[in-house]
């Protein structure tokens, strides 16, 4: 219960502040330069460290791989459809292919499961953002008309990123260096990350002019929402992959989309208002469907 009420709290303190206009309006990039910067690779050495690897955690690794596949695939037929522009099309595969798996999904992970599932979820969250920082940002650059294709870009953008810069870390340096008498210090940094995330987006989010737009943001949200978790869930099955770490995966599937693609979206103006929009919406139904994904799991017989 403390945790949901954490959630309530934070999420609700946000849009307070945003809306009383106490804060700068763009309060939130300090939040999240600590968030990215300090509290999720303390995140990433309080918990991959001590991951027994197994051939089970190919399943959590590959998820969010199937999840973008299949995105990419489905917009790109409703876009030639629907006849959307290219920006728009570019857009809607970012915001519609990733999850957001640490800023909102590892406090309803914290919720509903524990804070030891953490370490399934941060494997989840380095593939997710591996995926940004290469595919993600090479759709963005072909979808935008201003913008040439770079690779040494797209190289640098992710070998700078510091939460996979501390994935990495955290899996080699340990075998060299005792690094243990930092747990404390680990442990006090990375319990910052679901209170200040929860505020943060609060601070973010804005839902005006949503329902001209209405039917693309239903797409990209019965995706999100119901089908993307839906196929790794029947992937599952039919591959008999029991156990916590197959929930973790498929829950962690069912989270909103990812507030950083809605960032390149507006960094490389893909309809960064409709992408914003459906980030937004997606966030605030999130909390709805994912109690409806924790019951669906719960009684899955994924034991």
């Amino acid at each position: 219960m403390a945790n949901f009420l954490i959630i309530i709290l934070c999420f609700l303190a946000g849009v307070a502040f945003r809306k009383s206009k106490t804060l700068p309006a763009d309060a939130h990039k300090g939040i999240n330069a600590w968030i990215i910067y300090i509290a999720l690779p303390a995140l990433s050495f309080k918990y991959l460290p001590h991951i027994t690897w197994t051939k089970h955690l190919i399943f959590p690794a590959v998820a969010p791989i199937l999840v973008w596949l299949f995105a990419w695939l489905l917009i790109t037929m409703y876009s030639r459809f629907k006849k959307l522009n290219k920006a728009t099309t570019g857009g809607l595969k970012l915001v519609s292919g990733l999850s957001n798996t640490s800023f909102i999904g590892f406090p309803l992970i914290m919720a509903y499961f524990s804070e030891k599932e953490l370490a399934i979820a941060i494997i989840c969250d380095q593939i997710t953002f591996a995926i940004l920082a290469t595919f993600g940002v090479l759709v963005a650059i072909r979808s935008s008309q201003k913008q040439q294709l770079s690779i040494g870009t797209l190289v640098k953008k992710a070998l700078s990123f510091p939460p996979l810069i501390a994935c990495v870390l955290s899996l080699t340096l340990p075998h060299f260096v005792n690094i243990s008498f930092l747990n404390p210090l680990f442990d006090k940094l990375s319990i910052t990350v679901g209170p200040l995330a929860l505020f943060s987006i609060g601070l973010q989010l804005k839902f005006g002019g949503w329902f001209s737009q209405l039917k693309t943001i239903r797409i990209a949200l019965f995706y999100k929402l119901i089908l993307a978790p839906a196929l790794i869930f029947l992937i599952a099955i039919v591959l008999q992959l029991n156990g916590i770490i197959s929930k973790i995966t498929i829950f962690e599937m069912a989270m909103p989309s990812q507030l950083t693609s809605a960032v390149i979206v507006e960094q490389y103006n893909l309809n960064p208002k409709l992408a914003n929009m459906v980030v937004g919406i997606g966030i605030v139904l999130g909390f709805i469907t994912t109690g409806i994904w924790w019951l669906v799991l719960k009684y899955s017989g994924l034991v």
